[in-house]
C-alpha cells in the first residue's frame, strides 16, 4: 500500500509538473531515469511505475532504446480535476456517475446497431480484459478498449466524443486506492455477464449488465451518493 500511494504521488507530481504547470512540452525528452528519479527524490521501481500511469493517461510516451517523452497529445487532454488527489476524489465520483448515466445505454444501443465485426470486436477485447486478469497483469489499456469499442459500436457520435473521459475514470480506478483486488474480482464476473446479453444481442439485458457493472465499481470505490448539507 505505500509502494503503491508513492507511485500516485509520483505520478502526481510529474503531472502537475507537465499538464498543469506547463513546464514541458509536447514532444519534449524527459531527464534519464537516475536523474528523473534523483530529483523526484523517489526510487527508479517507483518512477517506472508512476511513468507507466501516464503513459495510459497519455500524458508520456516510451519510445524504445530513445527514451520518455511528453505526448505530442497533451495539449488535448483535460485533467478532469485529477491534478489534486482530494479533489480527485470528488471528481473520479463525478465521472462514474456520469458514466453510469450513458454507458449503459451504449450497451443497449451497440446490441442493437454493432456490425459482426464490431461485435468480434468486443468479445475479444473483453476476453484481453480477462487474460489480463488472471495472468495479473495491468489491465489498464485492455479495459479501455473494451469499454470503448463499445461505445463506437453505439454508433452515436456524442457518445464517442466522450472517450476522452471513459479513459480518464478507467485508469484512475485502476491505479487508486486499495480496491484493486475486489475490483478486479467484480470486472471478471461483471463482464462476463455484460458479454453473454451482447453476444446474444440482448439489449436490455447488456444495460442491466453495463449498469450493474457501474454501481459495482462505485460501491467498491466508496464513491457512492453523500448527503448534501
Amino acid at each position: 500500500m505505500e509502494k503503491k500511494n508513492r507511485t500516485q504521488q509520483t505520478a502526481e507530481s510529474l503531472y502537475n509538473h507537465i499538464v498543469v504547470e506547463g513546464r514541458r512540452k509536447p514532444g519534449e525528452k524527459l531527464p534519464n531515469e537516475v536523474e528523473l528519479a534523483a530529483g523526484l527524490g523517489v526510487s527508479r521501481a517507483t518512477l517506472r511505475e508512476a511513468i507507466r500511469t501516464l503513459c495510459t493517461r497519455g500524458v508520456l510516451e516510451v519510445r524504445r532504446g530513445k527514451g520518455t517523452y511528453v505526448s505530442q497529445r497533451v495539449g488535448e487532454i483535460d485533467d478532469f480535476g485529477f491534478s489534486g488527489v482530494d479533489y480527485a476524489r470528488g471528481q473520479l465520483r463525478d465521472l462514474f456517475e456520469l458514466r453510469s448515466i450513458f454507458e449503459p445505454r451504449a450497451a443497449r444501443l451497440a446490441c442493437r446497431r454493432a456490425t459482426e465485426g464490431e461485435l468480434a470486436e468486443i468479445l475479444r477485447r473483453g476476453a484481453d480484459v480477462e487474460r489480463c486478469i488472471r495472468l495479473g497483469e495491468d489491465r489498464t489499456q485492455a479495459d479501455r478498449a473494451f469499454h470503448a469499442a463499445i461505445v463506437r459500436a453505439a454508433h452515436n457520435e456524442f457518445m464517442v466524443r466522450l472517450l476522452p473521459m471513459i479513459d480518464q475514470a478507467v485508469s484512475a480506478a485502476i491505479v487508486s486506492g486499495g480496491h484493486g483486488a475486489q475490483l478486479a474480482e467484480d470486472t471478471l464476473r461483471d463482464h462476463a455477464l455484460l458479454l453473454e446479453f451482447l453476444q446474444k444481442r440482448d439489449a436490455a439485458g447488456a444495460e442491466h449488465a453495463m449498469a450493474i457493472h457501474m454501481h459495482h465499481s462505485i460501491d467498491v470505490m466508496g464513491l457512492g451518493e453523500e448527503t448534501q448539507p
